[in-house]
């Protein structure tokens, strides 16, 4: 059988065509991941059809009539009701990074980034000076960066304690941290519309729970009435916070993925030797 070059240019179109629609499902899934709406829209339609599945098999025939006028109709009521969400997660589509962070930053990088923030947080802290700052990680916020006051800063606990300094007129905004150096401040974010936050916590709280709706970026909060520290992650608020805490979290979470998956099959291993022995 002779193979021309036809049919090498029609496999490769095949291939390219395979590769292209699981680069798609990728970036779809990744994207679900650090979306906590998206997630939440997801999972309601995975149980739609679920439920069409289960009803189908078991006969239910109400039911299956039903969820097919939800399913038939269903896309139209999604872009209806989830109109803002939808907008937002295709913005935040187009502020993806293919290649990651702007920058993997090496273990002496992480561990002054944390060291410089931890020392201005404990100033704030004492000082009762509200304060937001924001840490980018995979999916950029170049789209309230440059709607802020541009700084491009090496980082610094003094840097941070004159922005949020209340003389400072971009103290009441976020400063976003792209890497190891300060890319701006006064940003705004989008507040968080859940109902279950106390109602008591202010705009800065609110604010960083909706960008970590939104993104999968780091948002670490003082409150100006109390001095608490928080930290709002993948769309949950964690709430008066010590020091040592947010150090942990922050060393956790900045973390490059190759070192997590690295620890963890180190712990399988393990695992195994000990079950072995």
């Amino acid at each position: 059988m002779t193979i021309t070059i036809t049919d090498v240019i029609s496999i490769i179109q095949k291939v390219i065509d395979v590769l292209l629609v699981w680069l798609i499902f990728y970036f779809i899934l990744k994207n679900i991941k650090n979306n906590v709406k998206l997630s939440l829209i997801f999972k309601g339609v995975a149980m739609i059809l679920l439920l069409k599945v289960i009803s189908y098999y078991l006969g239910l025939t109400t039911m299956e009539v039903l969820l097919e006028y939800i399913i038939q109709w269903g896309p139209i009521a999604l872009i209806i009701i989830f109109q803002p969400e939808i907008r937002n997660i295709l913005e935040q589509l187009g502020r993806s990074q293919l290649l990651g962070r702007h920058k993997v930053l090496t273990v002496d990088e992480r561990e002054h980034l944390v060291y410089e923030i931890v020392q201005a947080m404990e100033y704030l802290r004492k000082n009762r000076i509200g304060a937001l700052i924001t840490i980018e990680r995979d999916i950029s916020l170049g789209n309230y960066i440059d709607k802020a006051k541009k700084l491009y800063a090496d980082l610094s606990n003094d840097l941070l304690i004159a922005i949020f300094y209340e003389g400072n007129p971009l103290h009441d905004g976020a400063v976003i941290i792209q890497g190891d150096r300060i890319s701006c401040a006064g940003a705004v974010f989008p507040t968080s519309s859940n109902s279950k936050i106390n109602k008591r916590l202010g705009t800065r709280h609110r604010a960083a729970l909706g960008i970590s709706e939104e993104t999968d970026s780091i948002s670490l909060v003082v409150s100006e009435e109390t001095g608490r520290m928080s930290v709002a992650i993948k769309g949950e608020l964690y709430y008066n916070l010590s020091l040592d805490d947010i150090r942990i979290l922050l060393i956790d979470e900045l973390r490059p993925k190759q070192d997590i998956e690295f620890d963890e099959e180190e712990m399988d291993e393990e695992e195994i030797y000990e079950e072995n022995n």
